[in-house]
């Protein structure tokens, strides 16, 4: 598999970050080649892997309704895979990533209210496995590059 992309992958990949549903004829005619040339560097990107899916991103009213909270927690290495299944079934969880450091996980949670982060923080604490947590919430965010490809 080779993970070299040429400028106008990095260019098509920007575009179906920003608008994923948008019609191959308009891709190809924004970066200037055929429709077909579009349809098959998509079908390469998917079958290579680059693309894994596509999904919704949020309008900004629900994004700025929302409370969002960064939750470092350090688990007993025996339980990480419980503590692991109890928070995929939480929705409020957007992303988890395993880190070195002081923690094992990052969390980062969305909630509808300062009190259902609240709750669930409790719902945290009786997590078989946890040892520790430590919360802070998102006031702002100051640079998103989600959308871009380098």
């Amino acid at each position: 598999m080779d993970l070299r992309l040429d400028e106008i992958d990095r260019h098509l990949l920007t575009l179906l970050q920003a608008n994923a549903r948008e019609p191959a004829a308009n891709l190809a005619r924004k970066l200037k080649v055929a429709r077909t040339t579009i349809v098959a560097r998509i079908a390469r990107l998917e079958r290579e892997g680059i693309v894994a899916g596509y999904g919704v991103r949020l309008g900004q009213r629900l994004e700025q309704a929302a409370v969002r909270a960064f939750c470092g927690i350090s688990v007993n290495a025996r339980s990480a895979s419980v503590v692991m299944r109890a928070l995929e079934r939480l929705p409020e969880v957007e992303e988890v990533w395993a880190v070195s450091g002081q923690y094992d996980y990052m969390v980062l949670f969305r909630c509808d209210t300062p009190e259902r982060l609240d709750g669930l923080l409790d719902q945290l604490g009786l997590i078989d496995g946890i040892n520790q947590t430590h919360t802070s919430m998102v006031l702002s965010r100051k640079i998103d590059r989600r959308t871009s490809v380098s």
